[in-house]
């Protein structure tokens, strides 16, 4: 790895507030010069864009935002939508149950079931915003997202001069807000992105199956050229899916064209799935990973 990911993986782990986004911001306008800050939208988001949007085929995103931690791991299981469900319900559950006193107090006081219940829906959803998103910084985020980061530094790292000229790299901010940050690039560049590629690195710091989900217009205009360009490790596997049947929530989408990217651990009955992530156990960064991917990635640009 570059002396910047490693600082970053070393250092620079926590990107939630404004200051800590600020000090990772400026950490990487010192490395590369053509860094632009593009400011604005819901959340007033700071996306950090390296490169030139307008004349790249390619665009390598990822999230740099991180989360608060919370008591229990957000898990994805992206190939069984079915336990994805349950799990969401299954972590809204107790916020519902906690504040069923909240119910009966206004009731009691309204006699008026309509007020009662959406001052009850209210409490539950100030509760859950509370928790998910203004809680103590999770200092831990290996995985979610720095490992998605540090890919695409690695990957800005090993492209020859000549075939960077054919990529954009952008850092999100405000993922973890509701996709905020991504909604607002695209917006600000909806007329050049019908054609470009948008490959969206989000959790590959930890497992062994590396996941790369397309749309249809990617696989139709970069599919046999991206899918050729990755070679597997020991005790490593890829999988090519489609996103028609495969749910992997992150900022890719929306896009018109768009891969996104991650890695999973396995088990039987629930199959592949990413666990730990927004827990203080999210520690996890395998350079493996980082090496295939970011690697694949440079083969792939060559071949376009």
């Amino acid at each position: 790895m570059t002396d910047l990911s490693r600082r970053v993986l070393q250092q620079f782990q926590v990107r939630k507030k404004r200051n800590q986004k600020t000090d990772f911001i400026d950490l990487i306008k010192s490395y590369y010069s053509d860094t632009v800050i593009e400011e604005g939208g819901f959340g007033k988001n700071r996306n950090i864009v390296i490169g030139n949007v307008d004349t790249a085929k390619i665009i390598f995103t990822a999230h740099y935002d991180t989360c608060a931690q919370l008591p229990f791991p957000n898990l994805i299981f992206p190939k069984n939508i079915l336990f994805t469900l349950l799990y969401s319900l299954l972590i809204a559950a107790p916020f519902f149950i906690l504040l069923i006193p909240v119910y009966f107090i206004v009731d009691y006081f309204s006699q008026s079931f309509i007020i009662s219940y959406y001052t009850y829906i209210l409490f539950v959803l100030v509760l859950m915003i509370s928790v998910f998103y203004a809680g103590k910084p999770n200092e831990h985020t290996a995985n979610d997202n720095t490992s998605g980061v540090v890919t695409v530094l690695e990957t800005i790292s090993k492209l020859p001069p000549e075939q960077r000229s054919k990529c954009a790299f952008v850092l999100f901010d405000n993922e973890e807000n509701g996709m905020l940050g991504s909604a607002f690039f695209r917006k600000k560049h909806k007329s050049v992105l019908e054609n470009k590629l948008i490959v969206n690195i989000d959790c590959v710091g930890d497992g062994d199956h590396i996941l790369f989900v397309s749309n249809k217009k990617a696989r139709k205009n970069f599919g046999d050229a991206f899918n050729s360009s990755f070679k597997c490790a020991e005790g490593k596997s890829i999988r090519f899916e489609k996103s028609s049947n495969t749910f992997y929530p992150s900022d890719q989408m929306g896009f018109p064209t768009n891969i996104a990217v991650a890695t999973l651990k396995k088990k039987p009955v629930i199959g592949y799935y990413l666990d730990k992530i927004h827990t203080k156990k999210d520690m996890n960064c395998d350079e493996n990973n980082i090496d295939i991917i970011s690697s694949g990635f440079v083969e792939f640009v060559s071949k376009v």
